[in-house]
């Protein structure tokens, strides 16, 4: 196709421009779509931290990919009740008191020195979060933390652990005597553990039982 011009009384044909221009042209992509505004990236993490916070606490942590270990000994997945990347809380095969549960590294460390910052801090932060709810629970109005770190300071099982106890008001004559229950539990504890017989006061279905109750505090 072509256009017509008048010039000084002649007819001249030109061509149109869209014959000038190439027949095909390659099709640009689209542009990609504009980076998210940053304080919209910080939201997006945030939310996956706290999904992966909620997650920790409501899977049951029989579900890990390894198991959990207990200085020689493995523990059944049954009566751990919340467990993080570092830690982990159980119920205990001889408590000392209603609640009396054990915090304890992921990681099989001997003496608190030697674990890790990190650890230290998870480890702690975990024994703050059961404490807290386990006193709620149990309508009690104070908590025992303790650690026996080392052989002579009646540690009977060579994996860091913190034993927590609510407390109520008379739950022992003199409060130090608590701390030789404690001493006591530890090494019948051990005694279980190694000689792997049938149990008499607390089987693996109530233990597992209390565990679940425990867990549901969590979710």
């Amino acid at each position: 196709m072509v256009s017509v011009l008048r010039s000084r009384g002649l007819l001249l044909a030109a061509p149109r421009e869209s014959l000038l221009r190439p027949a095909f042209r390659k099709a640009l992509p689209p542009p990609p779509p504009p980076p998210p505004p940053l304080h919209h990236q910080h939201h997006d993490l945030l939310l996956l931290l706290l999904r992966r916070n909620l997650s920790c606490a409501r899977s049951p942590p029989m579900e890990a990919a390894e198991p959990y270990i207990f200085g020689p000994y493995k523990i059944d997945p049954m009566e751990v009740f919340y467990s993080t990347p570092l830690s982990y809380a159980m119920v205990n095969l001889r408590p000392v008191l209603p609640g009396h549960v054990l915090v304890c590294s992921r990681r099989e460390v001997k003496r608190f020195i030697d674990l890790t910052t990190d650890e230290t801090n998870d480890l702690w932060l975990t024994a703050k979060e059961v404490g807290r709810r386990l006193e709620d629970y149990h309508k009690a109005s104070s908590l025992t933390f303790t650690i026996q770190d080392g052989p002579q300071a009646g540690q009977t099982v060579p994996h860091v652990h913190i034993h927590i106890l609510p407390r109520r008001m008379g739950d022992f004559e003199k409060n130090d005597e608590i701390y030789d229950a404690i001493d006591e539990k530890e090494k019948e504890l051990k005694e279980k553990l190694d000689l792997d017989k049938e149990r008499k006061d607390r089987t693996k279905g109530e233990m597992a039982h209390e565990a679940s109750e425990y867990r549901a505090l969590f979710s």
